[in-house]
């Protein structure tokens, strides 16, 4: 199964859709213009049913095949926000807005399913519904849990759904996927230090929140290497750290924040929980206080084992079994398609956007080369997944 010839055809209208939202960059949930965008040409397709407004802001378009006896209903999901990025593409199409760029080829994403939508749409070869879902607010305002959480699944009877991230470093016309976590979940946590300020010059006096806070984040390096089993995988980082106000004076308070990441949920909780306790424990060993604000993120993104079997098989059979890794690399960066993937059984394919600048630099763009690779996968994997034969 090739690049589908139709899905050729209108490859340079797909870019120009691409490139439009791309100079049209929008962040979070604020996305109108580009959710108005997918609305109309969703329309203009002759979809069966568009509804946006799900999750605040998304779109979900509804498009049913010549036969729907099998009942079934499959999912195809594209994020469509920015990041607050200055473009330094220097590219026709680049940003006309300050601060917001498509760092992260979101823009690709959004025209490859649209393009794919269009094809189903227009031929309708198969048995069963597709929802083709463009969800805002993935890169950090968990825009996939409000569409879940807006009974998105239920509402259109959803029972699998595929994911698709394009990934600068992988050529063009391959891809990469993998059984289990292939994104893990990402974690922020803030611990405030509490002790007793003094004048420097008489340190007896007080209870140091700087000292304490130095001997939290060395310890905190530790539950990695001597809690975590060493064939998992976790990382705990320490980013950021802020107290005291001059040169002669011990502060009452110090803020430490930071970030936890891992690929298997009872990791993450283990770590979560050996993180609070040992803050906890070593302020109070010096007679201060430390109060840990841990928020979980975005769940780890685990692909099931059957529908990662199925996307792997309509990746080969594209391009070619030597072109699709079936066992990449996981990577410790996080996705928020992990909730649609909690909600329902579902795989996250990356797509190779070839010799780019990497993902939220402010000299990537998405390879337009990509298009007919991702529109045709996501056409062929509804029409084998739904035979209308």
């Amino acid at each position: 199964m090739p690049i589908i010839n139709r899905i050729a055809e209108f490859h340079d209208e797909i870019t120009a859709w691409r490139r439009d939202l791309h100079e049209n960059p929008e962040i979070l949930y604020e996305v109108h213009r580009t959710a108005g965008k997918v609305e109309e040409l969703l329309k203009s397709f002759g979809c069966d049913e568009v509804v946006p407004g799900i999750g605040q802001t998304g779109v979900v378009g509804i498009i049913k095949g010549n036969k729907t006896g099998s009942g079934r209903v499959i999912g195809l999901r594209a994020d469509m926000d920015a990041l607050p990025i200055f473009e330094k593409t220097g590219l026709e199409h680049a940003s006309k807005t300050d601060g917001a760029m498509h760092a992260c080829g979101h823009d690709g994403h959004t025209a490859m399913l649209l393009g794919a939508a269009k094809y189903l749409a227009e031929t309708r070869n198969f048995d069963g519904t597709v929802a083709v879902i463009f969800q805002p607010a993935e890169e950090g305002g968990a825009g996939g849990k409000a569409m879940v959480d807006d009974g998105m699944m239920e509402r259109f009877g959803i029972e699998e759904v595929f994911g698709m991230h394009n990934f600068p470093g992988i050529p063009v016309g391959q891809f990469a996927i993998r059984e289990g976590g292939i994104m893990a979940a990402a974690d922020q946590w803030t611990i405030k230090v509490t002790g007793v300020d003094s004048h420097a010059a008489m340190p007896h006096l007080s209870v140091d929140p700087v000292v304490i806070s130095a001997h939290i984040i060395t310890a905190l390096q530790t539950i990695v290497s001597r809690n975590v089993d060493p064939i998992q995988s976790a990382v705990l980082s320490t980013t950021k750290i802020n107290g005291g106000s001059a040169f002669n004076i011990i502060p009452m308070n110090v803020e430490i924040c930071g970030t936890v990441r891992a690929l298997n949920p009872e990791v993450r909780e283990n770590v979560k929980a050996r993180l609070i306790s040992t803050a906890q424990a070593i302020a109070a060993s010096f007679g201060g206080k430390a109060d840990v604000d841990y928020k979980d993120g975005y769940p780890v993104t685990m692909n099931a084992p059957a529908q990662t079997a199925f996307a792997a098989s309509i990746a080969q059979k594209l391009v070619g079994e030597d072109r699709v890794d079936t066992n990449v690399e996981p990577t410790m960066g996080g996705e928020d398609f992990s909730f649609m993937a909690n909600a329902r059984p579902g795989a996250f394919i990356m797509i190779g956007n070839g010799d780019t600048a990497g993902l939220h630099q402010d000299t990537y763009d998405f390879n337009d080369e990509v298009i007919p690779y991702g529109s045709s996968y996501w056409a062929q994997l509804v029409e084998t997944a739904m035979p209308a034969n």
